[in-house]
């Protein structure tokens, strides 16, 4: 756990703003993901005297809090049930399976069409409108089209089934198209009435409806001006539907950019079918004499060779043809948009206030990368650290890790796992000169940029074999570190007397936080391929469980314990009842 202290001010510097919060523990995973009217208040109430047992127990696991903007509380909403169900939070209890906020769909297909509650948004040619927030709204406006529109809301199976009105007809919440008692034409104008209604595009229907409210509330009509202020507040309700969730079902990434100086950032959120539940930002050079739209250029070059591009991209402005980005163009069909208004310009300024948020906050974070770059006489500042670390279990299963740090902060999509294949036996030094040689020679092979310091965990064998390495790549001029554990020293080529930063250095706390990770993923990859192997092995020799059946059991169940507590049902199901029997019999004998 962080510094409760230190947490509890990193709360206090939050914006007073809506959107929503995560707490992340020291692997950088979030455990608690909530929504706020003003982030600030909200987060800072954790801190509390009075906190119960759950918040205490997230407090426990937290080392970190991150923060994205939105628009609105409402809008804040509607994201964080996103971003719950796409990251499954420990500490969250509510949201995490497949409900989502409601939407009303309308049968525009069929001859008379329907409109009714839906829990999620399909491609079957119906038009939806919403979310809504809360649920019972769209069951209210549902009412109100049916009582103000005449849109029936009956199944097609019982629509097709009628031989006299219903019951709705008689209560008017029905213009009973379905035994001729309104003609076609006139059922489609109503439901394009109620199309033009539900995407708030009547203004003038607005005008009209207070003023009957008014007057009903006059003459004390109270019913009457309560069913218009019903409808009133509908119309309001599409007029703030957010624009973090689209009924088109767009794939799209939406690009914010701001920038102080020389220094620029990005934020990105990705919208998958209509939703966006992820975002991105990165902090990257932007010299006063660069434009915006060579920044986007470079950024855009950079940033997706190598992930997967959308369909769309909505940026703040043309981006200029780089050269990265025509080559990364030109296999891909990507439609890139510079929004000028609607909701997709609202989209592109929330990611653009995020981005000058995340700008604000990289300027604190950027101190212990200037504390390094000071200590250990760097060319340039360390904004991209890769570190390694090797571990295998007397020699076996050896494996090397990679973690890469962008401003301070772990970027987990850019990690790399490494099986040994040259090293034979218990040598770390020589396992780690591979895995360096083999990660370097591929960004040369790729143009990829280099890190700006190379980070590894040991010392003087380790520093040695990580210059040897980038030597016999033509790479020396690429600054090197390694971190000594018990004495806390680092080793450079320059300095291999070792440098002793102050205990309390933000500096030697992120080489600190470096090492540590590079550990931890080193050390989760071998234990990983360690029991991959015993499962494997013990397994081996048990008559009729030959190859097919042993990955059936790898791929269904992952672990011995897994088996051994398995129902006996299952099991047979799976291979059978003699090899499931035999199987039993193996680990009752290694139990």
């Amino acid at each position: 756990m962080a510094d409760f202290e230190e947490l509890r001010t990193r709360a206090a510097e939050l914006p007073a703003k809506p959107g929503i919060y995560f707490f992340k523990n020291a692997a950088g995973e979030v455990v608690y993901i909530g929504k706020a009217r003003s982030l600030r208040d909200r987060v800072r109430s954790y801190f509390l005297s009075n906190a119960d047992f759950k918040v205490r127990n997230i407090l426990r696991e937290t080392t970190d809090i991150d923060f994205i903007l939105t628009g609105s509380e409402k809008e804040a909403a509607f994201l964080e049930n996103n971003y719950v169900q796409q990251y499954q939070p420990r500490f969250n209890l509510r949201l995490k399976d497949d409900k989502s906020f409601p939407y009303l769909k309308i049968t525009t297909g069929e001859k008379f069409p329907g409109v009714y509650f839906s829990r999620k948004v399909e491609p079957d040619g119906s038009r939806y409108f919403g979310p809504f927030s809360p649920a019972h709204r769209a069951r209210s406006s549902i009412h109100l089209v049916n009582k103000h529109f005449g849109v029936r809301g009956c199944e097609e199976t019982v629509f097709r089934g009628r031989k006299r009105p219903c019951l709705e007809y008689e209560l008017k919440l029905c213009s009973a198209p379905c035994v001729g008692c309104i003609s076609e034409a006139d059922y489609r104008e109503n439901v394009e009435n109620a199309r033009l209604f539900l995407e708030g595009r009547m203004p003038e229907l607005a005008r009209t409806l207070k003023a009957r409210m008014e007057r009903a509330a006059e003459e004390e009509k109270f019913e009457e001006a309560s069913r218009w202020r019903d409808l009133l507040r509908t119309i309001e309700d599409y007029r703030d539907r957010p624009g973090m969730i689209s009924t088109a079902l767009e794939d799209q990434d939406v690009v914010g950019l701001s920038r102080i100086a020389d220094r620029a950032a990005t934020y990105v959120f990705f919208m998958r079918k209509g939703k966006i539940r992820d975002s991105a930002a990165r902090s990257i050079d932007g010299p006063s004499d660069t434009s915006d739209a060579e920044i986007l250029g470079d950024f855009l070059a950079g940033f997706y060779r190598d992930r997967e591009l959308p369909p769309r991209l909505l940026l703040p402005a043309r981006p200029a043809q780089t050269t990265g980005l025509q080559a990364l163009l030109g296999w891909a069909k990507v439609r890139i948009i510079v929004p000028r208004g609607g909701k997709n310009r609202k989209l592109v300024d929330l990611a653009g206030r995020n981005a000058e948020s995340y700008l604000g906050k990289q300027a604190g974070n950027l101190m212990p990368l200037e504390e390094l770059k000071t200590a250990l006489a760097l060319p340039a500042l360390p904004r991209t650290i890769e570190g390694f670390d090797i571990s295998n279990t007397g020699g076996e299963e050896s494996v090397g890790s990679l973690v890469v740090f962008r401003d301070g902060r772990p970027d987990k999509d850019s990690y790399r796992k490494f099986l040994i294949r040259t090293v034979e036996g218990s040598n770390d030094v020589a396992s780690l000169g591979e895995v360096i040689t083999r990660r370097y020679r591929k960004l040369l092979d790729e143009r990829a940029p280099l890190p700006d310091l190379v980070m590894v965990d040991g010392g003087k064998p380790q520093l040695g074999a990580g210059e040897k390495a980038l030597a016999g790549l033509g790479l020396s001029h690429v600054p090197l570190v390694a971190i000594a554990k018990k004495e806390e020293i680092l080793f450079t080529p320059e300095s291999r007397e070792g440098i002793r930063l102050d205990r309390t250095s933000g500096a030697l706390k992120l080489v600190q936080a470096v090492r540590d990770e590079t550990h931890r993923f080193a050390i989760t990859f071998h234990r990983g391929r360690r029991e991959k192997k015993s499962f494997e092995s013990l397994l081996d020799g048990i008559p009729g469980v030959g190859p097919k059946k042993k990955s059936t059991l790898l791929a269904h169940y992952g672990s011995l314990e897994a088996i051994r507590t398995a129902p006996r049902e299952e099991l047979d199901a799976l291979v059978g009842s003699a090899a499931a029997a035999k199987v039993l019999e193996r680990l009752a004998g290694r139990a």
